[in-house]
């Protein structure tokens, strides 16, 4: 059965911020991502599936042709896929347990890639400033690749949950103690900063702790690590302490 103009405009809105907080729904694309949500306790509103997709993935799954699948896809290359999904109910910080926070990251690669790592190293909750980029922006939900289902993103105020938090809190500085050199906590809050400008004034006032990675190129011209990686990098060592 042909996709209809209202799946379809609602679909293509979702793109958008604004209408994901109107309805409360975003999108995913794939096979691996959509079944890792199907499997998890986030509720589905529709599946859409390609006649290329031999099995049954959902009871009430419907079918569309290849070029309907183009027309509602975000991707270059569709994945034979599409779900709606209902974004959940967000989950309460918990101060008792290792946080990442993030201060204003723009990209939904790297907030994707932080997700995964987070699942990875087994850290449940994830909380963000308010003007982090949305994790169901379609890019964020794909890169994920179903992390998102097993790790709590928070947005709040970042500056008063720092304040309020009892938890010892670190920034990546390059002003800092060197991590391979530091006795790290098994709980804390690592923050991590702006791809552009860093941590923010704001929250570099308020912290407990910085740590650094060395650079160790012989020419020591290397700026900085993109986000994601020093976010990977600083989590193993956390991790190493436990």
């Amino acid at each position: 059965m042909p996709i209809s103009k209202n799946d379809s405009k609602l679909i293509n809105s979702l793109r958008q911020k604004k209408y994901r907080q109107i309805h409360q729904l975003f999108v995913a694309e794939g096979i691996k991502v959509v079944k890792e949500l199907l499997n998890s306790s986030i509720e589905v509103e529709k599946i859409f599936v390609t006649p290329s997709v031999e099995e049954n993935i959902y009871e009430h799954q419907i079918e569309i042709s290849d070029n309907e699948l183009k027309k509602i896809s975000s991707l270059k290359t569709p994945n034979k896929v599409i779900g709606v999904f209902k974004i959940p109910n967000s989950k309460e910080i918990i101060d008792s347990t290792f946080t990442i926070a993030l201060d204003e990251i723009n990209d939904p690669g790297n907030l994707g890639t932080i997700i995964r790592l987070c699942d990875w190293f087994g850290v449940k909750q994830l909380v963000c400033s308010s003007n982090t980029v949305d994790c169901y922006n379609q890019k964020v939900v794909q890169s994920t690749m179903g992390s998102i289902t097993r790790v709590a993103v928070i947005y709040t105020d970042l500056p008063s949950y720092i304040e309020r938090t009892k938890l010892p809190t670190f920034i990546a500085d390059m002003e800092g103690t060197n991590v391979y050199k530091t006795t790290l906590p098994e709980k804390a809050v690592l923050i991590m900063g702006n791809e552009a400008n860093g941590i923010s004034e704001e929250i570099r006032n308020i912290v407990s702790d910085k740590v650094s990675i060395p650079r160790f190129g012989e020419t020591q011209e290397t700026e900085s690590l993109n986000v994601a990686t020093a976010t990977a990098i600083l989590l193993s060592e956390f991790r190493r302490s436990i």
